[in-house]
Formats: structure tokens, sequence, C-alpha cells
């Protein structure tokens, strides 16, 4: 008789592993996997090995203190807890290493782009390394067509501030599965600008642990569906040390046949997390007929010595009411949802510390609205 092992009562009893083999063969019934469409996801999730071509990162001139180089084997920041995790970490031929010296400043946002080599199935690893006390913004746009399956793993020192910016503006035809790890020092902070455009499928994993008192992490996110994506984000922030704090806010556009996203957000408080001070917050805005939003906020807590805790969530219509408003003052409809499309994303795309970047995103904004202009 074969015994069925109960699943996990708590985020921290998940199952960790590198070898592929230890997770299951997933069917869609699992809870973390229950809103993903996993026949578009094809060999990263039945495939043992991905032989493909990873991505290229590709670069122009770098700040003084900062390196990218191939690297041989790095220890891990992130430890799988998920199938298509562990296949990426067995089937990367290499890492790409982007560093930052301990105590540099960088002037000028570190702009690196992933470039996709095709539709065969690849994987890829990326790890940045922040050293104590510096201070500097990495932008990494993912372009081209991939099945890919990646881990991007951040490691911020003592006293580091990284801004973090990830822009999935893959080809329409594009898959892709990742997971990005944060490890935040002592006293470090890291804000981390999520940004999901193109591809069919895309999902996005992102944990968050810390490594001493003070550390402070803000998850923020971007996503506009078009009718036939599906745009999945997940968040872990796992508040294991005292005094740190997190923040997440995610919010996201659906327009189109079957345009499909899914947030969930998971904070666990630890026993040993007094003072813990976090929020999460998901926002969706549907504004055409067949387009779903799912959005599922967890927060799981083992100390009541905390210095805040809460979540909320809310997907609604666009607002008829305020549309009206700007039309009665001679606003032209388009135009008038533009205003308020924009509005609603101008906190996120604010977060993003470059102009060039920040305008392509309002230029790509209102091009998907007028595609339903009529």
């Amino acid at each position: 008789m074969t015994t069925v092992a109960p699943p996990p009562s708590t985020k921290s009893q998940v199952l960790r592993s590198f070898d592929v083999t230890d997770f299951p063969a997933l069917n869609g019934l699992e809870e973390e996997w229950r809103f993903t469409p996993l026949k578009r996801l094809g060999e990263l999730v039945t495939a043992t090995s991905l032989s493909g071509d990873a991505p290229s990162v590709e670069h122009g001139e770098l700040p003084a203190g900062v390196t990218v180089t191939p690297a041989g084997p790095l220890e891990p920041v992130l430890t799988p807890f998920d199938r298509i995790s562990a296949l990426a970490f067995s089937s990367t031929p290499g890492v790409t290493l982007i560093e930052v010296d301990a105590e540099t400043e960088t002037e000028q946002p570190v702009l690196l782009q992933v470039v996709g080599k095709g539709a065969e199935a690849a994987a890829a690893r990326i790890y940045v390394k922040v050293g104590r006390f510096a201070k500097a913004t990495i932008v990494l746009e993912q372009v081209g067509t991939v099945m890919l399956a990646d881990n991007v793993e951040v490691i911020i020192g003592d006293g580091a501030q990284l801004t973090f910016v990830t822009l999935a503006d893959w080809d329409a035809d594009a898959v892709q599965a990742q997971h990005v790890k944060f490890r935040v020092g002592k006293d470090a902070r890291v804000q981390h600008v999520q940004v999901a455009l193109g591809g069919s499928l895309v999902r996005q994993f992102t944990s968050v642990e810390y490594a001493g008192r003070g550390g402070d992490a803000e998850l923020w996110g971007l996503y506009f569906a078009d009718a036939g994506q599906h745009l999945e984000h997940r968040q872990l922030v796992d508040h294991s040390v005292p005094d740190c704090r997190s923040y997440v806010g995610y919010r996201g556009a659906l327009q189109g046949s079957s345009a499909h996203t899914v947030w969930v957000g998971d904070v666990l408080i630890r026993a040993d997390a007094t003072g813990t001070d976090t929020y999460e917050i998901n926002r969706n805005l549907i504004l055409t007929d067949g387009a779903r939003a799912d959005s599922i906020p967890n927060l799981e807590i083992e100390t009541g010595e905390v210095a805040g805790a809460g979540h909320a969530s809310a997907t609604g219509r666009f607002d008829d009411e305020q549309l009206f408003y700007l039309m009665a003052r001679g606003i032209p409809e388009f135009e008038a949802r533009k205003l308020v499309v924009r509005g609603f994303f101008a906190e996120l795309v604010n977060k993003i510390p470059v102009e060039e970047l920040r305008e392509r995103l309002g230029d790509a904004i209102e091009a998907r609205l007028a595609e339903y202009h009529s």
C-alpha cells in the first residue's frame, strides 16, 4: 500500500531540493499550479533536463565597480521549491554573474538585456551580488522568443541598497517560468520593480529571505495582459529575522478574450521574527469582457509580537463614473481612458529610475489601449 504524504500545513514545510526527480509530476491539481495552464509550459513540465540555447545577456559600457562575467559554480541563494526551478538549476550550462563592488555607488543604472535564442526549451541562471554598503540600480530587460526556465539569485550585502528592475517584454509566443530570489543583509534595502507585458505565458515567482536585522524589501509589480495572455505572479516573503520590513504592491490591467492574470502573495512571519512590519496589496483593473483576474493574499503569523501585518486585494471593472466625469469636461473617451489607466499605473511606473524606460512603458500601455478603442 502506497502512503501519500499530506500537503504541507505551512510554507516553511514545503519540499526544497535541487533534484528535479524529487518533485512529483505536475497534474494541475496542486495548489501552487492550479491556475497555470500546464500544457502551454510544454517541456518545462515534462522534461528532466533541457538542452536548448540559453538566452544571452548583453550590455553596453558598465559603470566603474560593476562587472558582468560568466562564472563557474556559485553557492546557491535559492533552494528550489518547485519542479521547474529545480529543472532550471540542473540544466543550466553556466552562470552569468553581475557583481557590484563593496562601497560602490553607481551614478548611472546598469542596463542589461536578456535576449531569447528561440523556442527550444532552455534553462538559464543569473546571479547578482551587491557588496556591503554599495548602492546601485540594475535593469534586466528580457526580449526575444523563449521557452525558458530560469533562476535569478540576488544577494544584497549588509548596508547595501539595490533597485532591481525586471521587464518581461518577450515576443508574443514566448513562455517563461522564472524564480527570483533575494537575500537581504543586515540594514540592507532592496526595491524590486517587476514589469510583465510580453509573452504568451509568463509565470514569475519572487521570494525574499533576510540575513540580518533591519532588512527592508519592497516588491512592486506592473502587468498588462492582452487577449490570450497568461501572466502569473507569486511572492513568498519569509520573515525569519527580527525587526525587518516588507511591502508588496502589484497592479494589473486586463483586456481581451481569455486574458488571465494571477497574483498570489504569501508572507510568512516565523516565531523568531519579532518586530516585523509587513503589508501586501494587489489591485486589478478589468477593461473588457472576457478577461479574468485571480488574486489571493495570504498571511501566516507565528508570533504576536509584530509591528504591523496586513493585506488587501481589489479587482474591478473600469469606473464608468470616473470616465463620465472626464468626458463631461470635454475630454474625448479614448483620451479619458488613457488618463484613468495611466493614473492607475502611475505610482508603479514612477518607481523605475530610468526616464527612457518609463516613457516606453507609457507608450506601450497606450498602444494596448488603442487596440480596443473604436
